[in-house]
C-alpha cells in the first residue's frame, strides 16, 4: 500500500501535502530535502499519486485506474526524470524531460507531475532551465525536487519552491517497523536502529543486507579478541578490513557503538540499554579491565580515523594507529 499513513514518523510534512491537497492550494514546486534512504521517494509518490487520483480525496484511493498506474510507475502524467550521466544531471535532461515536456497538456489527468530525484546534482545550467519552468509554470504542472542537499539548489529555485525537510523518526518508530515489516529479531533491530540514526530507510537496508552482517559479524570478532593478537595477525586483520574499504564509516560505526556499550556498562552495570546485549560477556569483560580514559581515548581516535581517511591519508597506516590504541587501552 502506498498512502500517507505508510509514511512513518512524518507528521509536519504529512499534514501539510494533505493540507494543500484538502484546501485545493497545491504549489508549482516542492522540494523534498533529507539524507539518502530517508523516504523522500516514497513521500513523493504518495503526494503525486493523491494529486492524480480519480476519487478526489485527500488520500490516494488505490483502486481507480490512476491509482493503479502509479503503483504500477505507469502513470503517463506522473513523470520521473531520468540521467544517463551517474554524476550529474545536466541542461538536456532538464530540457527534453521537463521544459519543452511540460507545454504539453496532460495525457489522462488534471496535472503533471514531475519527480526529480537527487535534484543537488542538477549543473547550473540545467536549474537555470528549470528555473525559467518555475517562474511561468502551467496551472496544471506541479515539480517536486528530491535533495540529499538543499544548498546545492539556486537560491531562486529555493524562494520560488515550498521546502519540506525529512526528520528524523524516533527510535521507537523505527524498532517497531522492523520488527513488524522485516521480522529481525530483538537484538538485530537495536544494532540497525543505532546505526540509522532515525533514517527509517537505512535501517531497513541494513536489516536485510548480508554484507552489514558480515561486517558486524568480523568487527565483533576483532573486538572480542583484539587484546590478545599479535602485531601479524592486527596486519591480517587491516588486510581483511580493507575488504569493506567503501563501507569503513559502517565499520568504524560498529567499533563506536561498542565502546559505547561498554562505557555504558561500566557506568551503570545494566545490559538493558546496551545494543550488543548478546555479546554481554565480552562487553563486561572490556568493561572491567578497561579505565574510562582508555575507553574515551579509543572513541577519539575513532573519530580521528575517519578524519584522517576522509582526507585520503594511507588507509593501512590509519587502521594500524586505530587498532593499536584499542589494543593499548
Amino acid at each position: 500500500m502506498a498512502t500517507f499513513q505508510d509514511i512513518i514518523g512524518q507528521d509536519q510534512l504529512k499534514e501539510h501535502l494533505m493540507n494543500a491537497i484538502e484546501n485545493d492550494k497545491v504549489g508549482h514546486a516542492y522540494i523534498i530535502n533529507g539524507d539518502r534512504y530517508c523516504g523522500k521517494e516514497f513521500v513523493a509518490g504518495v503526494f503525486s499519486m493523491a494529486l492524480q487520483c480519480e476519487a478526489d480525496g485527500v488520500e490516494p484511493c488505490q483502486v481507480c485506474h490512476s491509482c493503479k498506474q502509479a503503483l504500477s510507475m505507469n502513470q503517463p502524467d506522473i513523470i520521473r526524470v531520468t540521467h544517463e550521466k551517474p554524476g550529474s544531471i545536466g541542461v538536456d535532461d532538464i530540457r527534453s524531460q521537463v521544459t519543452s515536456d511540460i507545454q504539453i497538456k496532460p495525457y489522462s489527468s488534471k496535472r503533471k507531475v514531475y519527480i526529480i530525484s537527487e535534484g543537488e546534482k542538477m549543473t547550473q545550467q540545467a536549474q537555470n532551465a528549470l528555473l525559467k519552468t518555475l517562474e511561468e509554470p502551467p496551472e496544471y504542472a506541479v515539480i517536486l525536487i528530491l535533495t540529499t542537499n538543499v544548498n546545492a539548489l539556486l537560491p531562486t529555485i529555493i524562494s520560488r519552491a515550498v521546502v519540506l525537510n525529512m526528520k528524523p523518526v524516533e527510535d521507537s518508530l523505527v524498532k517497531k517497523f522492523l520488527m513488524e515489516n522485516v521480522e529481525i529479531p530483538d537484538y538485530k533491530a537495536d544494532l540497525c536502529v543505532a546505526f540509522a540514526r532515525g533514517n527509517l530507510g537505512k535501517a531497513k537496508l541494513l536489516a536485510s543486507s548480508e554484507e552489514f552482517d558480515h561486517i558486524r559479524e568480523d568487527a565483533v570478532t576483532l573486538l572480542k579478541y583484539i587484546k590478545d593478537m599479535e602485531i601479524s595477525e592486527i596486519v591480517a586483520a587491516i588486510k581483511k578490513i580493507g575488504e569493506y574499504k567503501l563501507e569503513i564509516n559502517d565499520y568504524l560505526d560498529l567499533i563506536s557503538i561498542w565502546y559505547r556499550d561498554v562505557l555504558l556498562f561500566k557506568a551503570t552495570n545494566d545490559v538493558n540499554h546496551l545494543i550488543f546485549k548478546e555479546e554481554i560477556q565480552y562487553i563486561k569483560k572490556v568493561a572491567d579491565k578497561s579505565a574510562y580514559e582508555g575507553i574515551e581515548t579509543i572513541i577519539e581516535a575513532l573519530d580521528k580515523a575517519k578524519n584522517r581517511l576522509n582526507a585520503n591519508v594511507n588507509f593501512d597506516l590509519t587502521m594500524e594507529l586505530l587498532l593499536m590504541t584499542i589494543k593499548e587501552n
